[in-house]
């Protein structure tokens, strides 16, 4: 029996040279796809803002599953999920290109529209959701990179699951460049910035700031009482333009519900 050489040593099986290439070690060797044990203990906090907390804070040390859907091109399907290669490229570090862009391009949408980067704490959980996707092993930081540069600066961890979890932007962008985050409804500075932004409208006589069910924060605004049905929703209007334009609440709160109560 005669045994052949590749016609050239030098390359990899699609004729890309070795030469010049940074091979590093795969960090996720051994990884069998299982939930890692902080994001199994976040998972299991009772109470969604104190989940979507801890959550948050075992992204900043634990991998998480990307979902790959294969296509013969290069880049993204019809659908916007990733083709294997570029997830090859995300997977081993490379930067080069739209490496980066072409991983991040899965995306969902969320209630209001907006879209967010699904990843995933397991195999399981991402099987779930599609039983055809490739997992693809990235820190969770790189993927809130790619969330802040592809979608709407959001990630939602094993969406078609239960729990999924909904990580706000704020969370998102400190996650990207490994700061801590304050969640909103806890954030010592707020309240004072939601009173400066509500000064002048005199029918308001309260506020405060509370975890929200259908958004992120809840604005409770206390009214005076005895308002017509148009006054109450010119005041409501105003309110949540200025509290919109406020500086530090944009930079601060994903998504806010007003909550008003008519007071004597």
């Amino acid at each position: 029996m005669t045994s052949h050489r590749p016609e050239s040593a030098g390359t990899d099986s699609a004729g890309r040279p070795w030469a010049g290439r940074d091979l590093k070690p795969n960090p996720f060797a051994g990884d069998d796809g299982s939930v890692q044990p902080a994001m199994a203990d976040a998972l299991a906090v009772p109470g969604p803002a104190e989940r979507v907390v801890a959550v948050v804070e075992a992204l900043r040390s634990t991998r998480v599953i990307v979902p790959v859907v294969a296509h013969e091109h290069p880049g993204t399907d019809a659908d916007g999920r990733v083709t294997e290669h570029a997830a090859d490229r995300f997977r081993s570090g490379d930067r080069s290109g739209d490496a980066m862009a072409s991983a991040a391009m899965v995306s969902v949408r969320t209630p209001d529209g907006r879209a967010a980067v699904p990843v995933f704490s397991s195999v399981p959980a991402m099987t779930t959701w599609d039983p055809s996707a490739r997992p693809v092993p990235v820190e969770a930081t790189r993927a809130a990179l790619s969330a802040v540069q592809e979608a709407d600066s959001l990630l939602i961890l094993d969406p078609g699951n239960e729990p999924a979890v909904l990580v706000p932007r704020p969370a998102v962008w400190a996650l990207a460049k490994q700061e801590p985050w304050t969640p909103s409804w806890t954030d010592p500075e707020l309240p004072d910035a939601a009173v400066e932004a509500l000064r002048g409208i005199t029918q308001l006589v309260g506020v405060r700031l509370e975890r929200g069910e259908k958004a992120e924060l809840r604005v409770v605004l206390a009214i005076k009482a005895g308002l017509d049905a148009e006054t109450l929703q010119d005041v409501l209007s105003r309110a949540s333009r200025a509290l919109g334009e406020q500086p530090l609440l944009r930079e601060r709160v994903d998504s806010l519900e007003l909550a008003p109560t008519q007071v004597a």
